[in-house]
């Protein structure tokens, strides 16, 4: 099992030396991935819902504040010398995919191999239109084809993709990344069709726990969703060895949160209890847990990140 973290890209994740501060203390504390989420404008008027809240409201909107995702991930690899760098997700329509693949094999190259990339195919219509990216209604194919287009690149001497939204040919790509076959793809996403997106063309399916349109907050749920990925991958021809991953933003050691059941909502309240839900969801397939890292301040962020990996990392077997 291994832990990781989720920053939005401000707030003291947005600065230079608390994004250090909290990189070095996440890799000493036994934290595995490092992740950082991906806006780069927000536009004025945001008409488009929010999946993973009630209200469908975006939270930074007001604002539009954000780090550009890959470039500071970039600086969390110089900061680093261990933890795994993760695109918590990218949003594929965000982006040109030469220039995005270009940009992601430079972080793995520059962090000697620690890149994951997350990958999503977004929510926000009008920041995909204000990047230029493919129309909203086809970014689900759009992104598919990106994928493919990333992974000819990083692993072929010439690459030679063509397809409706992303071409790679006539092109030398180098440096590849350091990993073998690319860096190691993660599909996010709660919707069936991004658990067969996993399966296709993905290594590990890496969702959301709190979407309430596709909740995730049962280790059973967990498990159907993780299942439809892997029997995607069956079915595309590939093995069914997908990686399965969590994102509970939420989760934290304290008082319980109440689930949509009036129950306690998964991974909250004490650490015997978020140590219970790990291991249930553990047995369901899940074998990477990441939580929101996010804090207004950095000193009781810092003593909440290590509370949870003294409480929680630290007592987890393997």
């Amino acid at each position: 099992m291994q832990f990781g973290l989720h920053f939005g890209s401000r707030g003291n994740a947005g600065e230079p030396d608390s994004l250090k501060e909290l990189a070095l203390a996440a890799e000493k504390l036994g934290y595995a991935h490092f992740g950082m989420s991906d806006h780069v404008v927000v536009a004025n008027t945001v008409n488009s819902a929010y999946p993973y809240s009630p209200t469908g409201r975006f939270f930074a909107q007001d604002t539009g504040v954000s780090l550009e995702q890959v470039t500071a991930l970039s600086f969390v690899a110089a900061t680093t010398t261990k933890i795994r760098l993760l695109t918590s997700v990218l949003v594929l329509p965000h982006r040109h995919p030469v220039l995005a693949a270009k940009m992601l094999s430079t972080v793995d190259v520059l962090s000697k191999g620690r890149l994951t990339v997350g990958v999503g195919v977004g929510w926000m219509e009008e920041e995909i239109a204000l990047l230029g990216g493919p129309p909203f209604k086809d970014r689900a194919k759009a992104s598919d084809e990106y994928v493919q287009a990333f992974r000819e690149m990083w692993t072929a001497d010439r690459p030679d993709f063509q397809g409706q939204f992303a071409q790679a040919k006539e092109m030398l790509f180098a440096p590849k990344p350091i990993q073998a076959g690319g860096a190691p793809i993660w599909v996010g996403g709660e919707h069936p069709g991004a658990r067969r997106r996993a399966g296709r063309i993905g290594d590990g399916w890496y969702p959301v726990a709190a979407n309430p349109k596709h909740p995730l907050d049962t280790p059973e749920l967990y498990y159907e969703g993780l299942t439809q990925a892997r029997e995607a991958a069956v079915g595309a021809g590939r093995d069914d060895s997908l990686t399965g991953a969590l994102l509970a933003i939420y989760s934290r050691i304290g008082d319980e949160q109440e689930g949509r059941d009036g129950k306690r909502k998964p991974f909250t309240g004490s650490a015997q209890a978020i140590l219970d839900d790990i291991e249930a969801y553990r047995s369901k397939g899940m074998s990477h847990f990441l939580i929101g890292g996010d804090g207004d301040d950095l000193p009781k962020t810092l003593e909440r990140l290590e509370e949870f990996s003294q409480d929680v990392i630290a007592k987890v077997d393997g």
